[in-house]
């Protein structure tokens, strides 16, 4: 695609405005791991955590993403990297306007986390790679995803790529998720207090 006719706009707002109007730094909190690792359990008690608290925050669910903007991607590896870029873009957006992006995408591909990565100032993200082993993400099976015959199913015949420096890393196999949420909680709470 040609860009030339496209010219990056001025805005007079800033991200340090926006940081003081709502008083908090703004945040890509990034959860990876196995489908039924317990990703967006533990999101969804992070986000409600952080709104009980008083911060702006909003989760960016992998599932909920592809029922709307990435309705139209599959399952391959080119299709699974477009997702990932368009929800880095977008959960980058969040970011910069102040708020706290959870994002709970299981995003395979190392290269992809990296890009997401990059698109936020330094110190505005925070990987949170949800550890747990397949052979108990299979036993939960909470989508009943398991026991189907899916092509490219990530762990099985599709690969994941371990995070390498992994801000955060969380087991769920032997912590509840309230336990684990409480872990990113506090994380968050360190990076996100404007100075």
């Amino acid at each position: 695609m040609n860009n030339n006719n496209i010219v990056w706009h001025p805005n007079k707002v800033t991200e340090a405005d926006r940081q003081k109007v709502l008083g908090q730094k703004g945040l890509v909190v990034w959860f990876t791991g196995l489908s039924g690792s317990g990703k967006s359990t533990i999101a969804v008690e992070v986000e409600k955590m952080l709104i009980d608290a008083g911060h702006a925050a909003y989760l960016l669910d992998g599932d909920n993403i592809r029922h709307g903007i990435n309705s139209d991607l599959g399952f391959s590896d080119e299709e699974r990297n477009e997702n990932i870029r368009r929800i880095g873009e977008i959960a980058a957006l969040f970011a910069d306007a102040g708020m706290i992006a959870l994002v709970s995408f299981i995003s395979p591909f190392r290269k992809m986390r990296e890009f997401a990565r990059g698109r936020v100032r330094e110190g505005g993200f925070i990987e949170v790679y949800v550890s747990t082993d397949f052979e108990t993400c299979a036993q939960r099976d909470p989508k009943g995803l398991y026991k189907k015959n899916i092509k490219n199913f990530t762990g099985k015949d599709s690969l994941y790529e371990e995070p390498l420096r992994a801000e955060l890393v969380l087991d769920t196999k032997d912590s509840t998720p309230i336990a684990c949420a409480k872990q990113v909680y506090d994380m968050v709470a360190q990076f996100i207090c404007c100075s």
